[in-house]
């Protein structure tokens, strides 16, 4: 089984999204985890836009990578800058790869624009996602 752990700064938003796509995507071919470097709860604008893709996020919750240090992973996935300035060293052979998605709760303005930013990271975590797991997990389990 792949162990896939996704760090983000609070494991709050874009994580979350991220965990739920990867779960969705890969079904049973692996395990996954997400993380933060801090933990500031899921966010409830996440939840939401995950729903409108029919992604349940809802029982996630919010954890600090220190919990997963013992875990032997096969990829780690920093989808901010300040995780992968942040991640420890992880023993093993975890293979490390970045991709800075915007954080669409650092937004101010209205529901509309605020929406559209949840929106516009949501859609680009989810062909993230897609792609790795057709690239990586789905051709390792073959």
């Amino acid at each position: 089984m792949t162990n896939i752990l996704v760090l983000c700064t609070g494991n709050s938003c874009r994580s979350q999204m991220a965990e739920g796509y990867l779960k969705h995507f890969a079904q049973d071919t692996a395990t996954i985890y997400s993380a933060g470097v801090e933990t500031h709860g899921v966010n409830p604008r996440a939840i939401a836009i995950m729903k409108e893709d029919d992604i349940d996020i809802s029982n996630h919750t919010s954890n600090n990578l220190e919990e997963y240090l013992d875990i032997n992973f096969d990829y780690i996935l920093t989808v901010c800058d300040h995780a992968k300035e942040k991640c420890p060293f992880f023993p093993g052979k975890a293979e490390r790869l970045h991709y800075n998605f915007f954080d669409p709760s650092k937004i101010d303005g209205t529901e509309e624009e605020i929406h559209a930013a949840f929106t516009k990271t949501r859609n680009e975590i989810k062909t993230y996602c897609k792609n790795f797991v057709e690239k990586t997990v789905l051709n390792l389990s073959n």
